[in-house]
């Protein structure tokens, strides 16, 4: 059975009909097949709207092994073909049963107050993109929205009434709401006043009054650490994404000594058991721990070598 017949309703009528992906998972699953056709198109002489199901079978080592993604967009198609190609049932059967490869999983990166307080001061006041900037990047780093919401948010999401909070659509369509702390609300009282709009406007434009897209955000954040990183060091050995003010925010709160119940709450997580990255990279919230576990009679806290060549050997 041809491919096309397969592939056009899985994105027209499974994906954006039946279980509404969001934008974001589309356009992950319809670059995952560009490669995937291009390559089977390079080793089989084929037009992607010529191949068969069959032709994908000597693919199967490139496209999957490379990323994980790549191998759901791939399983979530031979699931729906199942349906539609029951003659390819062996063929798909042995698609399907490929496993994820597995990956190391790395401690999550984050950024200190005071980090933060120097990459949310470097945008400049004096111009309008500035002091959007700026906002943006407040926001962010407050609530611990995912960019795709960030760059989702409308006027009308903001509300800063009694009990000022954030309103959003975020992973799986699910609905949220994020208290905004009186720094955040009232810049962001600020920003409005400047910005103007109806509440259907978005609420981060860019200079065509489209609401900004990821790589924008990712560029502008980029601009912005190489600036804050000439009067803070350390950011110089940081990778920073917009992911990275996301977990700031997680550690700022189990700093605060929120629970982890009410953190996953917060960051829109489907299962507490997520926020356990957080805890395993604060190294605060350990040493507390070892703290606590101290012998009767002896002072918490690190062990300090009494001598250089001490601490030089213990560091061997």
């Amino acid at each position: 059975m041809r491919l096309a017949p397969i592939m056009q309703p899985f994105f027209t009528d499974y994906l954006m009909t039946q279980r509404q992906a969001s934008r974001h998972t589309i356009a992950s699953y319809r670059d995952a097949f560009k490669q995937l056709l291009g390559y089977a198109r390079q080793h089989t002489g084929k037009l992607p709207a010529q191949l068969d199901l069959a032709d994908l079978e000597t693919t199967r080592g490139n496209s999957i092994a490379t990323r994980n993604a790549r191998l759901t967009a791939i399983h979530s198609l031979f699931r729906y073909a199942s349906l539609r190609a029951p003659e390819h049932a062996d063929l798909i059967a042995r698609v399907l049963s490929i496993p994820a490869k597995r990956t190391h999983t790395s401690i999550v990166s984050f950024l200190t107050k005071a980090e933060l307080d120097a990459l949310i001061g470097a945008p400049g006041t004096a111009t309008w993109h500035g002091r959007r900037d700026r906002v943006l990047l407040m926001l962010t780093a407050q609530t611990g929205l995912r960019v795709s919401e960030l760059t989702g948010l409308t006027i009308g999401d903001i509300h800063l009434g009694t009990g000022p909070h954030v309103s959003c659509r975020g992973k799986n369509r699910k609905s949220r709401c994020t208290p905004l702390t009186p720094p955040t609300a009232q810049a962001l009282a600020s920003w409005l006043a400047e910005r103007g709009g109806a509440d259907s406007d978005p609420l981060f434009p860019g200079r065509s009054g489209r609401a900004l897209s990821r790589d924008a955000v990712a560029h502008l954040l980029a601009k912005h650490v190489a600036k804050a990183a000439a009067h803070c060091p350390s950011l110089n050995g940081k990778t920073i994404t917009p992911h990275t003010l996301r977990h700031s925010a997680a550690m700022a709160l189990l700093h605060a000594g929120i629970e982890p119940t009410v953190l996953a709450l917060w960051l829109g997580h489907a299962s507490p058991a997520s926020t356990r990255p957080y805890i395993h990279a604060d190294m605060a919230l350990k040493q507390q721990a070892a703290d606590r576990l101290a012998p009767p009679g002896v002072r918490p806290g690190r062990y300090r070598a009494p001598d250089e060549l001490l601490a030089f050997l213990a560091g061997l």
